[in-house]
């Protein structure tokens, strides 16, 4: 094996929205780096956020507010990156390189063109711009140590030699884009505690059959999510059925939740599907309807309650003839379907794995991370970035703002600034 004949100041390990904002920073300020890139190209997982039109970062531009989102341990470590680099600086970032963001209603941010390749093109200019070496197919085969300091790293064919070193590789989810979980074994190689990696934000999986029948229905509603019918959480907001089970943004973020419950027992998601009436006001108004409309299909008048998928689910449910005429519905029935609406209850098989999860929960453990510059506490010239830490947070772009934050304090700091 041969070793390079140049030593950078800084070599960065990924070339994703961390690691390319990582290594752009550092040169920026005079370091002379190196990107390695195990792909073929850059920023392969970034292309495929916001489903293509990159939700680059969360309007919430209140730092103590963002950073209550991922949890006390975690806020307080996340504070310091994000107080210099933040969601405004991420918006000016992009702006003054020409491409304008748009703040949607639920704080998500994308690029007005609604285009992720556009946000990749400002950065891969970054890295030229300040001269940053970019090595694709650049498997890290190991950190290589000398005298309790990263020396360089191995690749297959050589040796990278470096001053500094930041580890930005991602987590494990969607695996296809090079996100295997490989940074864990180089960073618990170098002494770090790697708290076990889990799926995050990933869609969950119902044992009941009919769930299918409700495929493609998004709902705002109610739910609360039980583990051997002890209730843990309620929450709101949106949530999106699919053929295996449910899916949209409430229902994501609670899928970590759902998963830690899982291993302790049965798990279930109780769904008010009409959460702006009560029950008991829900039963008057079904009774005045039965009284007032008699002749009416049942099926006909549950479809001006719900979407027409809900009232043919609903009806199977409670084995009653859609066909039924409201006069001869029975108070039983009634009350049975008033039941079913405000407390439809499924469930859960699985959460579903890393092919689906946008994020990875767990990672390298904060405390041996020095928050305000992303410095190993264990090694001296490693530093970390992104995703392989042991933070994530909800959908709406909050993880792809760490992803920055983080990034640029890393680059900073490693370039000596």
């Amino acid at each position: 094996m041969k070793d390079i004949t140049e030593k950078f100041d800084v070599v960065v390990i990924g070339g994703g929205p961390a690691g390319m904002l990582a290594a752009g920073r550092a040169a920026e300020l005079g370091a002379r780096v190196a990107l390695l890139e195990r792909n073929r190209s850059l920023g392969n997982k970034l292309l495929m956020t916001g489903n293509g039109r990159c939700n680059l970062t969360q309007g919430e531009f209140n730092d103590a507010d963002f950073v209550r989102k991922f949890g006390d341990k975690k806020a307080k470590f996340l504070f310091s990156a994000l107080s210099v680099f933040g969601p405004e600086e991420v918006i000016n970032f992009f702006e003054k390189r020409g491409v304008l963001m748009n703040v949607e209603k639920d704080g998500r941010v994308f690029p007005k063109t609604g285009k992720a390749p556009d946000v990749l093109h400002v950065l891969e200019k970054y890295l030229q711009e300040n001269k940053v070496e970019i090595i694709f197919n650049a498997d890290v085969g190991s950190l290589e140590m000398a005298e309790g300091k990263i020396a360089s790293v191995k690749l297959k064919d050589k040796n990278i030699h470096a001053d500094k070193f930041i580890l930005c590789t991602g987590g494990k989810s969607y695996p296809n884009t090079g996100s295997t979980g490989s940074g864990y074994a180089l960073a618990k190689a170098a002494g770090h505690w790697i708290n076990k990696p889990q799926p995050a934000l990933v869609p969950i999986e119902i044992k009941e059959s009919w769930i299918k029948d409700l495929q493609g229905l998004s709902l705002k509603t109610i739910v609360s999510i039980f583990q051997q019918n002890k209730k843990q959480e309620t929450l709101t907001g949106e949530m999106l059925f699919t053929h295996f089970g449910l899916s949209g943004p409430m229902i994501i973020n609670a899928s970590k939740k759902i998963g830690e419950l899982l291993a302790g027992g049965s798990v279930f998601v109780d769904i008010d599907l009409l959460p702006e009436v009560s029950t008991i006001d829900l039963d008057k108004k079904m009774q005045q309807a039965f009284i007032d409309h008699g002749k009416k299909d049942l099926k006909n008048y549950l479809a001006e309650l719900l979407p027409l998928k809900l009232a043919t689910v609903l009806l199977k449910l409670s084995s009653i003839d859609g066909k039924k005429k409201l006069n001869l519905v029975t108070k039983v029935e009634r009350l049975a379907l008033a039941k079913l609406i405000k407390n439809l209850r499924l469930t859960v098989k699985a959460v579903q794995g890393y092919n689906q999860a946008m994020v990875t929960s767990g990672g390298v453990e904060l405390k041996e991370v020095d928050s305000k510059t992303m410095r190993s506490k264990i090694v001296s010239n490693l530093f970390f970035a992104g995703e392989v830490l042991d933070l994530d947070g909800p959908t709406g772009g909050y993880n792809l703002q760490v992803a920055w934050s983080t990034g640029y304090a890393a680059g900073t700091h490693a370039a000596g600034k």
